[in-house]
């Protein structure tokens, strides 16, 4: 099998969700002891954060390749960038990069259309919602965006800033998210990305009409799927949309 590294840290809690969501799946694909073989590389998410509010783009550029390639010297067979924002940055990434590098927005664009989607309702970080980058990576392969409304873009961003990447679970703001999917959902979002990957750490299937598109876990799938895991068993109750 082909050693997958994970630059992460973007915040460590959707990082610790790559590692146990790996290696339950080869642990339930293969049984026994099995794990998963992995390099994880963790950094700061205080100073990424500075970097991002400061408008320093080429310093996040910088930080990425820099850890990315360290991961490849290590190693790794395959990179995964454990964080939807940052993809912001990660061209330059990619192009060092002599393993292959697995973009989210593609693994998500691949979910939506195994699941029959073609309008995908997009939740992130306030910037990955107003700002093009990642839409324009999914409607490349034929989607169509839609985006909540500015309060309601402004609820998520608070949610995953100042409670999920710091830990906080609330029933209050699981209530508010599942406002915004539903007004995703009348507005034709025949799925819902949840890309950014803490989100899936409050919301389940349960919450929404049509099938949520858990970036983390697809994303984990598909790296497993592509260096040699096989058919990878999802844990009892859970559903992605891989599995629609």
């Amino acid at each position: 099998m082909t050693t997958i590294g994970v630059l992460g840290g973007m915040s460590w809690e959707s990082s610790a969700l790559y590692y146990r969501l790996a290696n339950e799946m080869v642990r339930e694909s293969r049984g026994g002891l099995a794990s998963a073989d992995l390099l994880l590389r963790s950094v700061d998410f205080s100073a990424v954060r500075e970097m991002q509010l400061e408008d320093r783009w080429d310093d996040a550029e910088a930080l990425l390749r820099r850890e990315g390639l360290a991961l490849q010297g290590a190693g790794a067979g395959l990179v995964l960038l454990a964080t939807n924002y940052m993809h912001k940055a990660a061209g330059p990434l990619e192009e060092a990069l002599d393993v292959p590098f697995l973009h989210l927005a593609d693994v998500v664009a691949a979910a939506a259309h195994r699941a029959g989607a073609r309008v995908v309702g997009l939740l992130g970080a306030g910037a990955t919602m107003r700002e093009g980058f990642y839409a324009e990576r999914l409607a490349r392969s034929g989607l169509e965006v839609v985006v909540p409304d500015a309060q309601g873009i402004e609820r998520v961003d608070r949610a995953v800033f100042d409670e999920l990447c710091r830990g906080v679970l609330s029933d209050a703001t699981r209530a508010d998210l599942r406002a915004v999917v539903a007004g995703l959902v009348e507005r034709g979002a025949q799925a819902v990305a949840l890309s950014c990957t803490e989100l899936e750490l409050l919301l389940t299937p349960e919450d929404a009409a049509v099938p949520l598109l858990p970036s983390a876990r697809l994303h984990v799938e598909a790296a497993l799927a592509a260096t040699g895991a096989g058919e990878v068993a999802r844990p009892s109750g859970q559903q992605t949309a891989a599995s629609v």
